[in-house]
């Protein structure tokens, strides 16, 4: 039987709990054996990254080293470059292996806007995790074979735990006590001088 392996990317600038919450929904909604999970490099989609790649990497890994099922890929910040998830999901396919392309449920609408979207729809399953008081996500064509699992309604958002930390509030409940240790340590997302 092929192992089921989730690929999480996303640019984790930083890595929060609802993060957390939707890779568990994920694995356990969709019956995956494990969750990549994978920080981008250069994010095709998203114009300004707060964090180097190496250093949210580093989060990541604080985040996650020791969670049950969770492994953290570096591959992605190591090809360099734009990272698009189709060149992710040919890295990792394997005869032995089903993927699943895990996502928040908002971002099923323009998957067929993504690179390559006809290969990457060939290449996985999308697992799209959504709360469960919001509307089942409906595939934006029929090339896209669609899982849909919902999660624990959690609001936090990684540009609300860097405004926190750039004004000296308190992340503690927000973030995994790793990561802030890391974030801390790195020097990341602090106060700005007047």
């Amino acid at each position: 039987m092929a192992e089921r392996i989730g690929i999480f990317g996303g640019t984790f600038d930083p890595i929060h709990n609802g993060h957390l919450v939707a890779m568990y929904a994920a694995r356990e909604g969709a019956a995956l054996d494990r969750v990549f999970v994978v920080p981008a490099g250069d994010p095709w989609q998203k114009s300004t990254v707060s964090a180097s790649a190496v250093d949210r990497l580093a989060v990541v890994h604080a985040a996650c080293d020791g969670r049950e099922g969770l492994e953290v890929l570096s591959l992605e910040i190591d090809r360099g470059g734009p990272t698009y998830s189709v060149d992710t999901a040919r890295a990792l396919r394997a005869p032995d292996r089903e993927l699943f392309l895990v996502l928040g449920a908002d971002a099923v609408h323009g998957l067929d806007t993504w690179h390559e979207a006809d290969e990457l729809a060939a290449l996985v399953t999308v697992v799209a995790v959504g709360r469960s008081d919001t509307p089942t996500p409906v595939a934006p064509s029929t090339r896209w074979r669609l899982h849909a699992v919902a999660m624990a309604r959690v609001d936090i958002s990684s540009t609300d735990v860097r405004t926190r930390l750039a004004t000296g509030r308190s992340v503690a409940g927000l973030v995994p006590d790793a990561a802030i240790e890391r974030i801390a340590a790195l020097g990341l997302y602090e106060q700005s001088s007047p």
